[in-house]
């Protein structure tokens, strides 16, 4: 059995210049941009390189170009392997932090890259076009006991839609809702012994209810996509329960824009299912960070690491078949 699983990084591990030295080291880095590039009609690799910023971190900008460097690390992964003599081996789970999702299911074989670019485009429109007006907005809760977590929502909910929507490690957790009731979290999160409670900087309740017209418009959308059977199996963000076969992957992309993202509950799975190696593919080490908070004792190295391409041949030594 395999014992390393692949993880992908969401909307919020963008920067300006993510991929920029790794395309120009690897040519099967740079095939990825460019096939992301076509599939757009835009070259979302300029804008990844070299900004700027503020349009960078427009939601359907960010999408597109973080799924297009994850996937062009994963194929410098490969493209690594394959140089050593290694046969690439084969991961227990792909798993991925909200839009992440996408970037497994083209690392799983479920999705085409180009197919998937789009998609996270149009999930970006989808996103911002169902926030209009809503004021939803979100807020980071740190070191606040779980046990208090029911009264935070319960009593911020008198004020307006609200819901957890990450559990990210233990201690760290964001909440998603209408802006009257994140407003009023925040205070009460420090009343119940929070040791921070920060607004985040975005515009839209992502992972709430507020979404539910994102998810019926990507719902039409994804209907005419082609999936296939993900292999290695997802896990879904909500309930960390695998995800094995195409119409599970396509109802995972609708579900997950209105319900949470229990990271905490998917890495545990995935070290209940024999996993001790996770590799964070894409810019960025968000989810080595979190993973590390969650199981102390694991390893977890991230692509977007100057000493990950020489510790990366390690944890697969053993289970890699090399040749001469």
């Amino acid at each position: 059995m395999s014992h390393f699983a692949f993880v992908f990084p969401g909307q919020g591990s963008q920067s300006v210049g993510m991929g920029k030295a790794l395309a120009a080291a690897s040519p099967a880095a740079a095939a990825v941009f460019a096939e992301a590039d076509d599939a757009l009609g835009q070259s979302i690799s300029r804008l990844a390189w070299e900004g700027p910023v503020e349009e960078l971190d427009l939601t359907v900008n960010a999408q597109p170009a973080l799924l297009a460097t994850s996937m062009a690390y994963l194929a410098a992964l490969r493209e690594r392997w394959n140089a050593l003599g290694t046969e690439a081996p084969e991961a227990a789970f792909a798993a991925g932090h909200s839009m992440g999702q996408y970037s497994a299911l083209v690392a799983a074989g479920a999705l085409s890259l180009a197919d998937a670019v789009g998609l996270v485009r149009e999930r970006g429109r989808q996103m911002q076009s169902a926030g209009a007006g809503r004021e939803g907005r979100m807020a980071a809760i740190v070191g606040l006991d779980e046990a208090q977590l029911p009264e935070l929502v319960s009593r911020a909910s008198a004020q307006g839609i609200i819901g957890i929507a990450n559990r990210n490690s233990p201690g760290q957790v964001v909440l998603s809702g209408e802006r009257s009731a994140i407003e009023a979290s925040l205070d009460l999160a420090r009343e119940l012994g929070a040791r921070r409670a920060i607004e985040l900087p975005v515009s839209v309740a992502a992972h709430s209810p507020l979404m539910a017209e994102a998810a019926e418009g990507m719902r039409r959308v994804l209907a005419g996509i082609e999936f296939r059977d993900p292999q290695p199996p997802l896990l879904a963000n909500a309930s960390a329960q695998p995800i094995r076969d195409a119409a599970a992957a396509r109802s995972e992309l609708v579900d997950h824009l209105t319900t949470g993202v229990d990271w905490v509950a998917a890495v545990e799975r995935m070290l209940s299912e024999g996993v001790d190696t996770f590799v964070e593919v894409g810019p960025g080490r968000v989810l080595t960070g979190l993973i590390k908070r969650i199981a102390p004792d694991v390893e977890a190295i991230a692509t977007d690491d100057a000493t990950a391409a020489d510790r990366l041949a390690v944890p697969f030594a053993g289970s890699a078949a090399t040749t001469a």
